[in-house]
């Protein structure tokens, strides 16, 4: 496993306020993604087993702040068939819109892209986030030789700072979305209560290694005020003495189609919620419903 790393200029340091602000998106990305425990293949290729062209679903946010909840915006996730260096393949939106509400707290206008292959394996991805009167450009390329996988990152700064990254691994490494087109396909029902899944994700700027908990089972009322049965995963950090931090709670249909339901974040100035408002275009009845 390799790793070179090239700076130009100064990096810019995060205030308390937009390390809250990127928590919340990479929260509601853990909620879209790493649900079930990968293959240790460099190969990282999978059969698609549970979306399709044109799914369509979208999230209302809320952040709690002294005891109020204040809606904070609306997230939409959209995937399309495309072609990608002339072959087919899968493409992946992710968009995240704060409310001018919750520009007082934090200001959310973040895009993800990725480009997936038909067989699931990651191709490219790019996350544009603005922060106040920051704009960082995260960008991966993903490519195959020799049994393992090569990942190449590069963050650009609005004043032409650039950050750029190799790595490489023998396991497959998946980006914030590319993830989720794999871990969908997965059969979590030989999970144990208390069960690790470990897993390293590019985040555009380096890989990291994430740890999702599984806890059960529980029914949850989405905001659609449909009630769904789902299974249970905590996203947790870990301190310096190991201590175990939860930092996400969320929970997912319990189905073919294993559709985000809703998400329970701790941040360090309150907490966020996204709450599943609608889906259209999904491959599977939603046989997780619970009826009265």
């Amino acid at each position: 496993m390799k790793t070179r790393k090239r700076k130009i200029g100064i990096e810019i340091i995060r205030t308390a306020v937009v390390d809250a602000r990127c928590n919340l998106i990479i929260g509601l990305v853990a909620l879209l993604t790493g649900i079930f425990a990968l293959p240790a293949s460099a190969q990282c290729e999978a059969k698609n087993d549970a979306f399709q062209s044109g799914e369509h679903v979208m999230y209302d946010l809320y952040f709690n702040w002294k005891f109020v909840w204040v809606k904070a915006g609306l997230a939409s996730l959209t995937t399309n068939a495309t072609t990608y260096h002339s072959q087919p393949a899968y493409r992946i939106n992710l968009l995240a819109l704060g409310s001018k509400r919750a520009d007082f707290f934090f200001k959310m206008r973040d895009t993800l892209t990725c480009v997936i292959g038909e067989k699931l394996e990651p191709r490219y991805f790019r996350k544009g986030a603005e922060e106040g009167k920051r704009y960082t450009v995260d960008e991966a390329w993903f490519s195959y030789k020799d049994g393992l996988c090569f990942v190449n990152q590069k963050r650009t700064y609005r004043d032409g700072e650039i950050i750029e990254t190799e790595y490489s691994d023998s396991r497959c490494v998946f980006d914030m979305l590319s993830i989720l087109a794999q871990a969908r396909s997965y059969d979590p029902n030989d999970y144990t209560i208390g069960q690790k899944i470990n897993f390293p994700m590019a985040t555009g700027r380096r890989v990291e290694e994430q740890t999702l908990i599984y806890r059960g089972m529980k029914n949850i009322k989405a905001e659609n005020d449909t009630t769904y049965r789902c299974l249970v995963f905590s996203f947790v950090e870990y301190t310096d003495k190991d201590k175990e931090k939860e930092v996400i709670t969320f929970y997912i249909t319990d189905d073919k189609n294993h559709l985000p339901v809703r998400l329970d974040m701790f941040l360090n100035i309150g907490s966020a919620k996204a709450f599943l408002r609608s889906v259209t275009g999904n491959r599977y009845p939603l046989t997780s419903i619970v009826t009265k």
